[in-house]
């Protein structure tokens, strides 16, 4: 079930939320609104992903038998570690990576083995990093053991982040599992924050993946570089406002259930550093890595050759994540080697307002490099992508010009996109204290919401880009 559609919007949520306020009042404990919400997640997975919710279900109680075990049996703690975790990347190996591992292999060794074609589950990824996270937590005793699989079971698989983010750790939210509490002002700033993501999604993200669409579906000898550099642009944007509105639509339901998510995008796009970059960029992803991999491998403390190894490995395995397909590997080596090339020059450390500049336009052109290698179908598209750009490729025939790939509408997308990229419009969804601008952010707001119902309404099925990671 999508956020951005009519079924979530005028049926699922309404009576989710209904249901919540009568149990809020009536039987005001915890535990009661816990098993609402479990229970509207569990039902939420399955209208999608029926088949492979006794796969999320299996994921929780191995971690949740396994923290216990952790927990009683001390003795034992790093093999129940290693062995639990290894049963959570089985599944995650073999839903996601399996067919991937398969067409390498016949192609390693010419051969023509014909196995299932798996598929991978919807939200995997981050329902298993979750997973991970707390059972790491209670090995390092972080947190304490949960007694209750309910409680670890809504962790998990909470509605509002379980497809797609952010990838919340438990230990934020342990107490407001335990007991949490919910206001008008919360709710107000959730609806707001939830409308705002479901405009980033539907006005911006899904106009401008029209454009990045129609190019990238091309073949890549049939389009100039101002059209190459057009579509990379597109899916720059699109990619942010289709993920960034979905972190946007997960804060704001958590703020209305009770529940104080962290934030997952900063702005991403006006740093200067590709390092500056990961900072801001899918900041759940980063502070996941950086916890559970980058600091267990040693982090900066083992000299300067092994922290550059250890950034490799971070972004290596941050590619393979993203996705099954050597496009990812290859974006993913692609940021750490400049991560990696930014220490090594002290440029991350440069502060000067002459500087900046240049600083901003390396940081862009190296991150929709990036984007092409992300976007294309295989490594060959993305390398004849690339060559386009910088007119590099030879045997270009344009077919179309400019206005067939964009139009006026698709126009202002990018305009608007500009803009919102850039923190001109932050504080928009907390209450002015100028009731005239109180009242101009609420016409507003209604108006944005408006405006996305009507494109729901006369659109098909767009789901976020990141549910297939």
């Amino acid at each position: 079930m999508l956020f951005s559609s009519m079924t979530f919007i005028f049926l699922f949520l309404p009576i989710v939320c209904t249901l919540y306020l009568i149990v809020s009042q009536f039987f005001p404990r915890a535990i009661y609104k816990n098993y609402l919400l479990l229970f509207a997640s569990i039902f939420f997975y399955a209208w999608g992903e029926p088949r492979y919710l006794i796969v999320m279900l299996t994921t929780i109680a191995i971690n949740y038998i396994g923290a216990i075990c952790l927990d009683k049996f001390s003795k034992y703690k790093k093999a129940l570690l290693i062995s639990t975790i290894f049963a959570d990347l089985s599944f995650l190996i073999y839903f996601k990576y399996f067919n991937f591992i398969v067409d390498n292999l016949n192609t390693l060794f010419t051969s023509d083995f014909n196995a299932i074609q798996v598929i991978m589950p919807i939200g995997i990824s981050f329902y298993t990093f979750q997973a991970m996270s707390y059972l790491i937590d209670v090995y390092r005793d972080v947190v304490k053991v949960q007694k209750s699989i309910a409680k670890l079971a809504l962790y998990i698989c909470l509605f509002p982040q379980l497809i797609a983010g952010p990838i919340v750790q438990y230990a934020d939210v342990a107490d407001q599992i335990e007991n949490r509490t919910e206001d008008f002002t919360q709710v107000v700033y959730g609806v707001k924050r939830f409308i705002v993501g479901l405009a980033k999604k539907v006005l911006l993200a899904n106009t401008l993946g029209a454009v990045a669409d129609k190019i990238f579906d091309a073949p890549v000898s049939s389009f100039s570089p101002k059209i190459a550099w057009l579509g990379v642009v597109a899916y720059h944007f699109q990619i942010f406002f289709d993920f960034s509105g979905y972190s946007d639509m997960a804060i704001g339901l958590g703020s209305i259930f009770g529940f104080k998510f962290l934030e997952n995008f900063n702005y991403p796009y006006i740093s200067k550093s590709i390092t500056e970059y990961w900072r801001r960029w899918h900041i759940s992803l980063g502070s996941w890595f950086k916890n559970y991999l980058y600091i267990p491998l040693g982090g900066n403390r083992k000299g300067n050759v092994r922290t550059y190894l250890n950034i490799f490995i971070v972004f290596l395995v941050t590619g393979i994540w993203h996705g099954a397909s050597w496009n990812f590997v290859m974006w993913g080596i692609w940021h750490g080697l400049f991560c990696i090339l930014e220490k090594l020059t002290g440029w991350i450390k440069i502060e000067s307002k002459k500087v900046a500049p240049i600083q901003h336009i390396y940081f862009l052109i190296v991150l929709m490099i990036g984007w092409v290698m992300f976007r294309s179908q295989d490594i060959t598209y993305a390398f004849g992508y690339i060559q386009n750009m910088f007119g590099l490729l030879k045997g270009v025939h344009a077919l179309y010009d400019f206005d067939y790939y964009v139009n006026n509408i698709e126009i202002l997308a990018f305009i608007v996109a500009v803009l919102c990229s850039f923190p001109i419009f932050k504080n928009c969804v907390y209450t002015p204290k100028n009731k005239f601008a109180h009242l101009g952010l609420n016409l507003w707001i209604l108006v944005l919401f408006l405006l996305s119902v009507s494109s729901i309404a006369a659109s098909t099925y767009n789901p976020f880009i990141y549910f297939r990671f």
